[in-house]
């Protein structure tokens, strides 16, 4: 076998799934490096093409080729050997001939080849005889897969009155065939349903129009696909798809009103804003193509208007201006209704919108009465006597009949105190006189009442302005603490002073400032108008003493510009202070304060030094009544409580000196206190250390304790440890004795029971109690 049989064997190799370039490189170079060497060594192998078809039977072994070196001489001294995928099991080799048959069903979707190696050995010598080749053994297709759509259902859409020809979807099916052998995987496209309105092409499976197609007739389309393999030939396998293709609107249907005429009423009392009725436009596309505007044409666009309810498409029409029966009983308005959003290709078909008449009839009602005015503004001047006359409202009644109207004023009744209205004509005057300086507008709320129904009721506004006339004298804004030194020269300024008034003026305020006539000759200092409302104070002479003149007084003369113009005198109080240049203002204050009292600095100096001893000796009197005041219980109690130490731990042993310390209770010696009573054989102790120090004395209790641990390390049984004991000891007794006089051998009258009143806040009844009893006895 040459070189290029060789080669196209191994070329006609197919597979189920395609291989990579790198595997088919790897085959061809594997072929031919085996040719390569057995013409180096003059010798070679000799088979002719292997393969094997899928899906033939395995009952018997089939053939599916010869392997045979040229070295073979038909003597039966060569042996054949098969090595690789499948030999021995899926293939088998007749060691004296070759012969290569295959013993199982093969799949070529699951493994399109095998790849194997053959060896030729020397029976005698059990040596190779040609060097081992690989092979490869292809499996032929055979068409036993059907075609798969593995996208479907498939859904589209498409524009309505799409030309023919237009792309729709295409549909894709898969054949698990061998593509490269054979017609097994060649699909073919056909329409089962779906004529005459879509085609598909055979070969791609693109879906067109065939026709153009209006949505308003049919939205939805089912195509049903078929694709058959095998060229569609005797035999083939065929798969179907079904394409739901759903037509999406144009605009290419104009709005038509439902009705070519409309009436409507409105009532003459309805307000601006009110609904009078509704109309509505078919229009048979969807969506935004759907969306109309309605408007008025025309006049009446000033009394009516129309809005788009874009959810219903409804056109609403509105009351714009109120109407008047007695004016107009009746109105024709135009409504036109236009394509929101229009496609200018089907412009040519005519124009997208419609139009019709809609006829409002005005229902009569009965109105309440109406201002000749909504608002009215008037004016009187402040300070006018009562009963002047501010202004007049007038209102009719617009029916026929014409009915009377009574005036009120409403909303306050300090409003009713400074104007009243004439109930008949609508005279407004006022009730008392006027203050601009208070209240420079006044607001009124002014009602007219039909008096035949008194439910009609009309309100007006009524403004009236207090005009200003200079009824108030200018004055100083604050008061001025003006200070002068003592070494102050002539000409100095030591005040700047302006000036307020609570009068209005139109061409603004303007005040001249001037000392008062009656000082101008003699006075220490002299004013300095500046010609904007203010005015500087200066000094007139040089030097001044405070031992002399304390306080200065000068009487400042401010006139207004008003018409007439007023005066008024307002008095600024100068001190002299003891100063260099600059004025402490507050030791001047004082010192001016007491020299005005007659005092000078030193006696200030020794009265504030009296003030403050007077105030520390207060609070130490304080601090010694609130010393004293403590209770010595509440000590006792605080040192009472600081013995009492609780341990809850066993202790660590003899070396454990933390547990436990009895140094607390040796060292801290109770000190009893009692007051002796005459002519008492037994004395008794106080109730501060009845309730306090209960127990018995020192040196008993610390025999007591000394006993009770010599008990305590004697006893063998006790644990080796530290540990807590308790002892009840009750004591020897109280030193008090008993209170009963029962066996006394003295008589109450001889005894003193004020030392009861030692015992404490609770005994003091009781000492009472026998100090009276005794007082009563003698």
């Amino acid at each position: 076998m040459n070189f290029s049989e060789l080669l196209s064997l191994t070329l006609m190799l197919v597979q189920l799934q395609p291989c990579s370039p790198s595997t088919q490189n790897r085959l061809a170079q594997n072929t031919y490096e085996s040719f390569t060497a057995v013409r180096r060594v003059r010798r070679g192998w000799v088979w002719e093409p292997l393969f094997a078809t899928e899906e033939q039977t395995s009952v018997v072994p089939v053939y599916v080729g010869q392997l045979q070196s040229n070295l073979d001489k038909q003597d039966g001294n060569l042996k054949y050997t098969l090595t690789g995928e499948g030999a021995g099991s899926i293939f088998i080799i007749d060691e004296d001939n070759g012969k290569i048959y295959v013993t199982q069903k093969l799949d070529r979707e699951k493994k399109p080849f095998y790849s194997l190696r053959a060896q030729a050995i020397n029976r005698n010598t059990q040596l190779p005889v040609e060097p081992d080749s690989e092979f490869i053994i292809k499996v032929r297709d055979v068409n036993d897969h059907e075609p798969q759509f593995l996208d479907g259902p498939y859904m589209a859409t498409v524009p309505e009155m799409s030309p023919e020809g237009t792309s729709v979807i295409q549909v894709t099916a898969t054949d698990g065939d061998d593509p490269s052998y054979g017609n097994s995987a060649r699909l073919l496209y056909s329409l089962i349903q779906g004529q005459p309105y879509f085609s598909v092409e055979p070969k791609t499976g693109v879906i067109r129009m065939a026709s153009q197609m209006d949505r308003e007739t049919k939205d939805q389309y089912l195509v049903i696909i078929q694709a058959k393999d095998m060229v569609g030939q005797a035999g083939s396998f065929s798969a179907t798809a079904t394409v739901t293709i759903n037509l999406s609107d144009i605009n290419d249907n104009p709005p038509k009103f439902q009705q070519r005429l409309y009436y409507m009423s409105v009532s003459e009392e309805a307000p601006v804003g009110t609904t009078v009725g509704k109309v509505f436009a078919e229009d048979s596309d969807i969506g935004e193509n759907a969306a109309m505007n309605y408007s008025i044409e025309g006049d009446s666009s000033d009394v009516f208007d129309i809005i788009t309810n874009n959810e219903t498409q409804e056109g609403i029409i509105l009351l714009k201006k109120r109407v008047d029966y007695e004016s107009k009983k009746r109105y024709s308005i135009e409504a036109k209704v236009v394509n929101r959003y229009i496609d200018d290709r089907f412009l040519k078909e005519g124009p997208f919108e419609d139009k019709t008449i809609v006829k409002i009839n005005v229902e009569d009602a009965d109105e309440p009465p109406v201002f000749t005015m909504e608002n009215y503004v008037m004016e009187i001047a402040e300070g006018a006597e009562r009963g002047s006359l501010v202004g007049v409202v007038t209102a009719r009644d617009p029916d026929d009949d014409d009915s009377p109207i009574r005036y009120s004023i409403v909303h306050g009744m300090h409003l009713k105190r400074l104007f009243s209205i004439n109930e008949h004509n609508g005279t407004i005057i006022t009730t008392k006189p006027l203050d601009r300086e208070v209240a420079s507008w006044h607001n009124l709320t002014v009602t007219a009442t039909e008096t035949r129904n008194p439910e009609k009721i009309s309100e007006a506004n009524v403004y009236i302005q207090v005009l200003d006339i200079n009824d108030h004298a200018p004055e100083f804004p604050k008061y001025y603490e003006t200070f002068v030194c003592e070494n102050t020269v002539s000409g100095q300024l030591i005040q700047s002073i302006s000036a307020v008034d609570k009068d209005d003026s139109a061409e603004g305020h303007h005040f001249n400032f001037s000392l008062a006539q009656e000082v101008t000759n003699n006075s220490l200092f002299t004013v300095k108008d500046n010609q904007d409302n203010t005015a500087g104070i200066f000094t007139a002479k040089s030097g001044f003493r405070r031992q002399e003149q304390v306080f200065f007084y000068l009487p400042i003369l401010i006139l207004d510009n008003g018409t007439p113009p007023l005066t008024s005198t307002n008095t600024l109080t100068v001190t002299v202070c003891d100063c260099d240049t600059e004025v402490n203002t507050f030791y001047c204050r004082y010192g001016a304060f007491m020299y005005s009292m007659g005092l000078s600095t030193e006696a200030l100096v020794a009265i504030l030094a009296c003030i403050l001893i007077l105030l520390v000796f207060f609070f130490a009197i304080l601090a010694i009544r609130q010393q004293r005041k403590k209770s010595p219980f509440s000590e006792k109690m605080e040192e009472f409580r600081e013995n009492i130490v609780r341990y809850d731990d066993e202790g660590g042993g003899e070396e454990d000196t933390e547990a436990f310390d009895i140094s607390a209770l040796r060292t801290r010696t109770v000190i009893r206190t009692h007051k002796p009573r005459k002519k008492v054989a037994t004395e008794i102790h106080s109730l501060y250390r009845q309730s306090l120090q209960v127990g018995p004395d020192s040196a008993i209790f610390r025999q007591f304790i000394s006993e009770k641990l010599e008990e305590a390390n004697t006893d063998l049984s006790v644990p080796p440890y530290d540990s807590l004991q308790t002892y009840a000891f009750e004591g020897t007794g109280s030193l008090a004795g008993s209170l009963s006089s029962l066996g006394s051998n003295m008589s109450d009258a001889d005894q003193s029971y004020d030392y009861l009143r030692d015992w404490g806040p609770h005994f003091k009844n009781l000492a009472g109690m026998y100090a009276s009893h005794r007082s009563g006895g003698d």
